[in-house]
């Protein structure tokens, strides 16, 4: 049986072969996508564990299969490109990928992730059996369908975003460092930006912005982040 299923969708071959001779070197399957809009179908009939994939085609928008990938599925998102500026790479978190590769890349390095990304799902879910929702005046949140409702109203929320929110929430007052939390949401010895935390905080705040009084987002200066609960008699956390 293989150990993971890798999808790759991208049109550089020489890239993509050498990824697959590795994976499958180690008793990985995988399958290529060349056409990039041809991803959906085998998304679907291959059920990936994760996805590596490049966000640069002449002939299909990146970001929107990154965005469209990560409106139905949780499974990490590696992207590999050769833009290595930050806000292309704060652009592909905010869009839902779990990590970011420049190329040219270390094989080893890569390998290296693809494992951890997918023990790191695994694990999540392993965990979250048990402890999947969270309640607070005005808010609920219920992690094995991924719903948040504010208000009674659902609201969809990229899966990183969720992700954070619940970490947060389900162990409230307690601070978390940005490296913490890198190492929790996005898992293992994260490379990438620390500023990724800010920009994720900065949008759940918009979409939390004044609904109770009783618990909030707070910033805890030179530290880093928690979920403050003013009223602790109002949480229910299973």
């Amino acid at each position: 049986m293989p150990i993971r299923k890798v999808l790759i969708i991208d049109t550089d071959k020489n890239t993509s072969e050498l990824l697959r001779i590795h994976l499958e070197r180690e008793n990985n399957e995988t399958e290529i996508v060349y056409n990039p809009n041809r991803w959906q179908e085998q998304f679907t009939s291959f059920a990936p564990d994760i996805v590596v994939m490049d966000i640069i085609f002449q002939m299909a928008d990146g970001w929107q299969i990154c965005k469209d990938i990560r409106a139905y599925s949780n499974c990490p998102i590696i992207i590999l490109s050769y833009k290595n500026d930050v806000f292309t790479k704060i652009l592909g978190f905010e869009l839902g990928a779990d990590d970011y590769v420049v190329k040219p890349f270390d094989v080893k390095e890569l390998m290296a992730r693809i494992k951890a990304h997918v023990r790191r799902a695994v694990m999540y879910n392993i965990r979250n059996l048990n402890k999947s929702n969270v309640n607070f005046e005005n808010l609920s949140i219920d992690m094995a369908r991924y719903e948040l409702v504010i208000n009674s109203n659902k609201i969809t929320l990229p899966p990183k975003e969720m992700e954070l929110l619940f970490l947060l929430a389900s162990n409230p007052n307690k601070v978390y460092t940005r490296n913490q939390l890198l190492d929790e949401v996005w898992g293992f010895e994260y490379y990438g930006d620390s500023r990724t935390v800010d920009v994720h905080i900065k949008r759940l705040r918009e979409k939390l912005r004044g609904i109770s009084q009783q618990w909030d987002l707070k910033t805890v200066w030179g530290v880093g982040y928690k979920f403050e609960l003013i009223d602790s008699t109002t949480a229910e956390i299973p």
